[in-house]
C-alpha cells in the first residue's frame, strides 16, 4: 500500500546542516499548525510551543544546550529556527510528555512534507530546568509548572537527505 503520505515518512531524515536563510513566515506557520493537531490525551492539548527566530536567543539556546552536553559546537546544526515544546509535569498530567512528543513529531513530519528540513534535539528538560532556562520561559510568557521536552532544528536543508538505513529485522509483530 502506498500514497503521499506514506512515502513522504518513509523519506523524512532528520538533517544535520541548515542554510542560514531563515524560512518564510508561511512555513513557520504550516510546521507549527500541524504540531496544534497532534493527538493529546483527552484532547487536554496540554503542550505549549515556541518557535524562535531571534538570533540572540538562538545564540543562548545553542550554548545551554551545548553547556548541557559538556561540548562546545551548535547542538542544533545552524539551523536558523528552533521550535521548542513544553509540557506540564508530570505530577500535574501524566500524558505530558508523551503529548509532546507527538507534537514534535508531527511539525518533523510537515517540515519535511513543505520541503524543510528538521531533526529532534533533546536536553530541553535539563536547560529550562537551569535558573536561566526559567528566565527564558517567563520571557517566552509560559505558565509556571511546565518542563522542556524537546526541540526541533528547522529551516532549509544544507544537504541531500540521506538514504534511508535499513530497517532492524523483527521491528513489528502481528498477533492475531
Amino acid at each position: 500500500m502506498d500514497n503521499e503520505i506514506l512515502k513522504s515518512l518513509r523519506e523524512r531524515r532528520s538533517i544535520r546542516a541548515y542554510k542560514p536563510e531563515q524560512i518564510t513566515d508561511e512555513e513557520l506557520k504550516a510546521v507549527l499548525d500541524a504540531g496544534t493537531y497532534a493527538p493529546t490525551g483527552m484532547n487536554y492539548q496540554d503542550p505549549w510551543i515556541v518557535a524562535v527566530q531571534d538570533p540572540e536567543i538562538v545564540a543562548q539556546l545553542v550554548r545551554m544546550n551545548a553547556a548541557v552536553m559538556g561540548k562546545e559546537g551548535n547542538p542544533y546544526y545552524g539551523a536558523p529556527t528552533i521550535v521548542l515544546v513544553f509540557a506540564s509535569r508530570p505530577e500535574k498530567w501524566a500524558n505530558g510528555t508523551c503529548d509532546a512528543a507527538l507534537v514534535l513529531g508531527n511539525m518533523m513530519n510537515a517540515a519535511h512534507a513543505i520541503g524543510l528540513g528538521s531533526c529532534w534535539i533533546n536536553r530541553e528538560r535539563e536547560m529550562f530546568d537551569t535558573d536561566e532556562g526559567k528566565e527564558l520561559m517567563r520571557r517566552f510568557g509560559l505558565p509556571e509548572g511546565l518542563m522542556g521536552v524537546g526541540s526541533i532544528s528547522l529551516g532549509y536543508p544544507a544537504v541531500p537527505l540521506p538514504a534511508a538505513r535499513p530497517r532492524k529485522e523483527h521491528y513489528y509483530r502481528i498477533v492475531k
